[in-house]
């Protein structure tokens, strides 16, 4: 019998009274929250300031504006259209066209470990239907000759995918909808917001009292923290294999992050990938795809580009992190022994 494990949120938020510690002279700043199931997730989004509460609403309104075009099983989303043309080129909104050419980029940037026409492939494994099971390797051959983000074409406002195929959106589209979402917010004079988009942490400025976010990144081993992040104006998200996952009949864990070029759960050498950055659509996509890489790739990656930051977590419980957050992580109670190996520039 097989069955499946959802962890809790890969990403906590620690300490969430973000108003307490201000002076007893300054008035607290009006807090707004705003809870709503979008995008497949449970999404928790507070903000601080006078038009906070008029500026969540503008934000729920935009979160569902983008689910509407996004969604890859909505039979009116400009992505199930392009999904079931035929082949044939649909037009589709300047949202879509600037996530589809992102995703198109990100694959390209990481040489395919984060590949956008995966969906056939995860739906015969079960993990979007919640029927799981092991595929034999002769269907994941035949699902693989359709898989192939090159293959689909963006010009102007037309997308074509390829008859056959389909195009997910989904390991870019929660962190592209929080960097909108902290736009609309940023727009109507929100200097201070938390916003957690399903474990993607996106945060603006600081909490209210001027110290910086902190936010938790979970042991995948017990219920307590690998370390805590102090994050300000930057966002963090989080991939492993204990997210989403199935144990076979053979005993054997099956989890939901699959390797392109096999179609089969990504066996990398990493349990946990936790990725910082200034944008949360680049957290989104490169937790995912360094996973994927693991860590000699991921940190080559990481060299390469410097525009993040990154956590990996080995097999061996190891932990690799950049040098930018040798200031910003401290290890989570219990953790003051686990081995930490700064990645640094060669």
């Amino acid at each position: 019998m097989k069955r499946l494990i959802t962890a809790g949120l890969a990403v906590v938020l620690l300490l969430s009274c973000a108003a307490c510690g201000n002076r007893e002279d300054t008035a607290p700043p009006s807090e707004a929250s705003a809870g709503l199931f979008a995008m497949d997730t449970y999404l928790n989004l507070t903000a601080y300031g006078e038009k906070a509460e008029a500026a969540l609403e503008q934000a729920q309104n935009r979160i569902r504006e983008l689910e509407g075009l996004w969604s890859v099983t909505d039979e009116h989303s400009e992505i199930y259209a392009a999904n079931h043309s035929g082949g044939a080129a649909a037009a589709v909104s300047r949202d879509t066209a600037d996530l589809v050419r992102y995703a198109l980029d990100m694959a390209r940037q990481t040489d395919g470990a984060l590949e956008p026409t995966l969906y056939p492939v995860l739906t015969a494994w079960g993990f979007t239907t919640d029927s799981f099971q092991i595929p034999a390797r002769e269907e994941l051959d035949r699902l693989l000759e359709k898989v192939d983000y090159t293959r689909v074409s963006l010009q102007d406002a037309k997308l074509t995918v390829p008859d056959g195929m389909q195009l997910d959106l989904g390991a870019v589209g929660k962190g592209c909808a929080a960097d909108e979402t902290a736009a609309v917010l940023r727009e109507n004079g929100v200097e201070s917001a938390l916003l957690d988009f399903g474990g993607n942490i996106l945060t603006i400025g600081t909490k209210p009292d001027g110290s910086p976010w902190r936010v938790g990144v979970r042991d995948p081993d017990s219920e307590g923290n690998l370390g805590v992040l102090e994050l300000a104006d930057q966002g963090v998200s989080v991939s492993g294999g204990y997210e989403k996952f199935f144990v076979g009949e053979d005993g054997e864990r099956y989890w939901h992050i699959l390797d392109p070029a096999t179609g089969a759960p990504a066996r990398s050498g990493l349990v946990q990938t936790a990725v910082v950055s200034d944008e949360s659509k680049r957290c989104d996509a490169l937790s995912t795809a360094l996973f994927v890489m693991g860590l000699d790739r991921a940190v080559q990656y990481w060299r390469e580009h410097q525009d993040f930051e990154m956590i990996l977590l080995a097999e061996d419980r190891t932990i690799y992190m950049t040098e930018g957050l040798s200031d910003a992580f401290s290890p989570g109670t219990g953790q003051e022994g686990r081995e930490i190996q700064v990645i640094r520039q060669e």
